[in-house]
């Protein structure tokens, strides 16, 4: 397993880190996602990415469950802030001072863990002044319990103006993680840009587009039973935007390509996204550690320019590249 570094900090995670979004907690049952954790960590992936909204907490227990024993020093933890959590209530969610006081300290007892190592803002929040939320991330850091600040899909003007207050609170904030596949490229005009000029990686999610960039789902025909597409516990909804013909018959085409690469198409396009220089980590997500295992040997793959050249000439059309995709709520009325 190959390292990076995170953004421009000193900070070296594995290129390939493991989440659990859609599974842990949610998707799939404890001992299941135990093992796939397990699996990563004989993979050699160190960075475990989170998040206290997943499965309304239950998804930061089961890996600080799973991650007990280990050495902490060779882990990598990061989780999040700002969606809803426990009952929902008016100051359950955002980017308030009083939300991410409570929210660190929820995260840092179900993780079983004195600090984690990137504590990022899961939106933007327009409902709370950034320098509030910017001075308690401040607190965050400077009390112990996160060593980097991250934020995930804001736009390049508010990392800009982030970056701007973090250098004057004397806080390093190194991360933005964004959705970035072959069929979402909206972060490539602006964001990335901003982030190569400012020291901030991408630790990317959805390399895979939920599943679609395996090549499981075929054009014209029912999703697969147990897959991410039947599920009614977030992952159906998440994944219908790429179920569509035209998209899976290009995906299909990208079988031969991936063949001459000696790759399998979740490995080729876990390959790809790693082919940004800007790019730190890929986020994977397993729901068996079979699956972990097969997306890990994408580390340390080079492409070739005219294996790049003959993805782009396949899904060209069905390419997402509008950077207005990145976007927050306007409100916390969820």
């Amino acid at each position: 397993m190959k390292t990076r570094h995170l953004g421009g900090s000193g900070l070296k995670i594995s290129e390939i880190a493991y989440g659990n979004w859609l599974t842990h907690g949610s998707q799939v049952e404890e001992d299941a996602a135990t093992a796939c954790v397990r699996r990563a960590l004989d993979e050699g992936i160190t960075t475990f990415d989170t998040a206290d909204a997943y499965a309304n907490t239950a998804a930061e227990t089961v890996l600080g469950e799973a991650l007990k024993g280990e050495r902490r020093e060779g882990l990598e933890i990061f989780t999040k802030v700002y969606w809803p959590t426990g009952p929902g209530k008016h100051n359950d969610h955002g980017l308030s001072r009083k939300h991410i006081h409570e929210s660190i300290n929820g995260s840092l007892q179900r993780l079983q863990t004195d600090y984690v190592d990137l504590y990022q803002a899961h939106r933007y929040d327009h409902e709370t002044p950034l320098e509030e939320t910017m001075e308690a991330f401040a607190d965050v850091v400077r009390q112990g319990k996160a060593l980097y600040i991250g934020v995930s899909e804001w736009r390049a003007e508010e990392i800009r103006a982030a970056h701007a207050l973090a250098r004057e609170l004397h806080i390093p904030l190194v991360s933005n993680q964004p959705q970035y596949s072959m069929l979402w490229r909206v972060i490539e005009a602006e964001v990335v840009p901003t982030s190569e000029e400012l020291g901030i990686g991408q630790v990317v999610w959805s390399p895979i587009a939920q599943g679609v960039l395996t090549g499981k789902y075929l054009p014209g025909q029912a999703a697969p039973e147990g897959s991410r597409a039947t599920d009614d516990k977030g992952g159906a909804n998440m994944i219908k935007r790429w179920l569509q013909d035209d998209v899976l018959e290009r995906v299909q085409q990208l079988k031969p390509i991936a063949d001459e690469a000696g790759l399998t198409l979740a490995q080729l396009a876990v390959a790809w996204v790693l082919q940004n220089d800007n790019v730190s980590a890929a986020i994977i997500g397993a729901s068996r550690p079979e699956q972990v295992s097969d997306n890990a040997k994408a580390s340390g793959v080079v492409l070739e320019p005219a294996t790049l050249t003959a993805i782009d000439d396949v899904v060209g059309p069905v390419v997402e590249r509008d950077p207005a995709k990145t976007q927050s709520p306007s409100s916390r009325d969820f």
